[in-house]
């Protein structure tokens, strides 16, 4: 009898060293945010845009704008820039703040915006990867008003933890382009 179950324990033994234990990962949280609803920014500066309830926004000197986001620690930095006979260059150099971070990118993806009627076209650049800012965009009536912008995060860059907060602010930041008005 022993040595039958010297035998059974011998076989479960070898059995179990089939495979190499692995930990579990470390489970994330399923982040939910609160359905975004808009109001009307007026400023001083030559335009108005809608942005969410569940921003707070800054005007410094009227040119100077930041939209943040106190419960996902996130701000959108935007400039405006008048044109004088200088458009060019104004968005040569509003491009090439983008793809610096074409050294730490995954991909940077350009999305085209264009209303007529209001005649706002921009540009919104979807940049993948741990690099400063994955949301860019840039708005102009191609002759006197250039708004650029940009989504920072007070982390460090961890892309995969932070993308639903990007998917959410991105949403904003699209609602904001297209309610986007020039004074005139």
């Amino acid at each position: 009898m022993r040595n039958f179950c010297a035998t059974i324990f011998l076989a479960f033994v070898l059995a179990s060293c089939g495979k190499e234990t692995l930990p579990k990962p470390e489970p994330y949280l399923k982040l939910q945010y609160p359905e975004a609803t808009y109001k009307r920014i007026e400023s001083d500066g030559p335009f108005t845009f809608e942005i969410s309830n569940q921003a707070k926004i800054n005007f410094k000197n009227n040119y100077w704008v930041s939209i943040e986001y106190p419960q996902l620690k996130a701000t959108v930095y935007m400039t405006y820039r008048p044109v004088n006979n200088d458009l060019d260059q104004i968005l040569k150099e509003v491009e090439k703040l983008t793809f610096e971070h074409t050294i730490k990118a995954d991909a940077i993806n350009a999305v085209p915006y264009e209303n007529l009627k209001k005649r706002v076209f921009a540009k919104l650049y979807h940049i993948e990867g741990n690099v400063a800012t994955n949301i860019q965009f840039r708005a102009t009536d191609s002759v006197n008003h250039v708004l650029s912008g940009a989504l920072y995060f007070y982390t460090r860059p961890n892309y995969d933890s932070i993308v639903p907060a990007i998917k959410y602010v991105e949403k904003d930041v699209i609602h904001l382009i297209e309610t986007l008005e020039w004074k005139d």
